[in-house]
């Protein structure tokens, strides 16, 4: 049986009725996320670049990792989505609109295959194989060889006009038009009804335009409500969206310069695992501990761990509770952070090593709190065997301390570790009391420290450069490095990091830090 011709039936003009109306409804999603994107400050695609897991995943990094390429791809996109979604609503360059979705499609979809999340769950919109972008891409293969621009849409007109401007024709006589375009196998009138089917389209884009501007209108007038209702925010407390802003990876100014620890190459500034894990020396704000833990749920934790890597942090500092979520990140997202570890586990620094070792450390150091404690219980010596008890899992060994007196302690019975891990920030904080019930000192004698980690020649990790949060970065990164840091240690949320990554720069780079430094750079 002869199948019918595409416009033949009342049947196939109502499918090409309903596949103008899909290109039409995709041409609005391209649209408004290209609009959307164009209207956000701080608009990035890096956090889905580097998500990528998949081919190419290198590829994407690489371009997460530079902000100057980053900045032309996030422009070509933001345009490659508008321009599509021009095209496709208004049946303008359809064919080429088309194609152009095609590949945008395609490299979402390289770049975020929908096999499982990171998580394990199934994501909404994610359904093994097939996802949103897959769907649409299919979608427009559809309207790729049923070119419905000609149907309804501008392509139609604007090739019915070059047909009568070169040859006239008057309105009496038929002409030819089918989904093709004028000229085809169908003959039908051509005339006010036509014209009007052809800009059928604009009224939607006129419809597009409209909610757009309503919906800008009502997110201005909530903001400025959200502002009448905030009395004198100021640039730490204030309530509303303007008073708090932070930097994304198209600010960063560089990556991070990196030294060793034995064989094991490290950045400059380690992050600090004390906010993912909860232990947040909050002083007397009870909720805080709580507060932190919820924010830095496992995917939280991952965006961070991976804005980290972009920025050229490649090391974390923390607790060996926390390797579960670290080994879920090397093993679900194919990130390379390394793992230090404090070996901390209540008290019990041979336990922690053996669950540190297990979590796939790169390198262990006797916790401070554990190392203070041992050493007025005379037990100075168990520090030294744990440093060889990691050593002959051929990783370095550390030792921690919040007191001097631990690090004399140990330099005096003759224990050479890796690497020390000491406190070192400034006592000149509202806050700071030295007395032994308050958790808000963590180095009582700066300059002393300073003075006696000059004479050591293994590396040292300043950490609690901020007493928890007291210190400005601006003044505790500097005081840390001249104070002759090696690398610091800095507990960091995510949307902190480039700004802090930023800084430390700026900090290394600076002159007056090679003039205030007395210690060498042992690493």
């Amino acid at each position: 049986m002869k199948s019918p011709s595409l416009t033949g039936t009342r049947f196939n003009k109502l499918s090409l009725w309903v596949l103008s109306i899909l290109r039409i409804a995709i041409g609005w999603h391209f649209l408004y996320e290209g609009i959307v994107k164009l209207t956000s400050s701080g608009w990035t695609s890096a956090g889905y670049l580097l998500e990528s897991r998949w081919m190419f995943a290198g590829l994407f990094h690489w371009i997460a990792a530079h902000p100057g390429v980053l900045q032309a791809v996030d422009v070509v996109n933001i345009w490659g989505l508008i321009l599509i979604g021009l095209g496709l609503m208004l049946g303008v360059l359809t064919r080429y609109a088309t194609i152009g979705g095609i590949a945008l499609l395609a490299l979402y979809y390289i770049a975020s295959p929908p096999f499982i999340s990171s998580t394990g769950a199934f994501l909404e919109g994610h359904y093994i194989w097939i996802d949103k972008n897959l769907i649409e891409l299919i979608a427009l293969v559809v309207l790729l060889i049923i070119p419905t621009g000609y149907f309804i849409g501008l392509d139609g007109l604007l090739k019915a006009i070059r047909l009568r401007a070169h040859k006239p024709i008057p309105d009496s006589v038929p002409l030819k038009e089918t989904a093709g375009g004028p000229g085809s196998d169908h003959d039908q009138r051509y005339g006010r009804r036509d014209v009007l089917k052809h800009l059928a389209t604009l009224p939607v884009f006129g419809a597009f335009t409209y909610a757009a501007i309503r919906k800008q209108k009502w997110e201005s007038f909530e903001e400025r409500l959200l502002q009448a209702n905030t009395t004198q925010p100021d640039a730490i407390s204030g309530a509303t969206m303007k008073s708090f802003s932070f930097s994304s990876l198209k600010d960063l100014k560089g990556t991070l310069p990196t030294g060793k620890i034995g064989d094991l190459e490290i950045s400059r500034m380690i992050a600090g695992g004390n906010l993912m894990g909860g232990w947040a020396h909050s002083r007397d704000l009870i909720y805080v501990r709580k507060l932190v833990k919820a924010y830095h749920h496992d995917q939280k934790v991952f965006e961070t761990f991976k804005i980290a890597e972009a920025c050229g942090i490649n090391t974390i500092l923390t607790n060996p509770q926390l390797s579960r979520v670290i080994n879920k990140y090397w093993r679900t997202q194919g990130g390379d952070i390394k793992f230090i570890s404090d070996c901390g586990h209540l008290m019990d620094p041979y336990k922690g090593i053996e669950l540190s070792i297990e979590g796939g450390a790169h390198a262990c150091y006797v916790q401070g709190g554990i190392a203070d404690r041992f050493v007025p219980d005379g037990r100075v010596d168990e520090l030294g065997e744990c440093v060889e008890i990691i050593r002959k899992h051929g990783i370095p060994g550390g030792i921690g301390a919040h007191k001097l007196e631990t690090i004399k302690a140990c330099v005096e019975a003759g224990i050479k570790p890796d690497f020390w891990v000491k406190t070192i920030h400034h006592v000149d904080y509202w806050s700071a009391k030295p007395e032994e019930e308050f958790d808000n000192i963590w180095c009582t004698d700066p300059e002393e420290t300073m003075a006696y980690m000059e004479s050591l020649e293994e590396p040292w990790i300043g950490f609690k450069i901020l007493a928890a949060g007291a210190i400005h970065p601006d003044v505790g990164f500097p005081y840390a490095f001249k104070a002759g840091a090696d690398f610091i240690c800095v507990g960091m949320y995510d949307f902190q990091i480039v700004e802090d990554v930023n800084l430390a720069l700026e900090v290394l780079n600076d002159e007056s830090l090679k003039t205030g430094r007395q210690r060498p750079w042992r690493a």
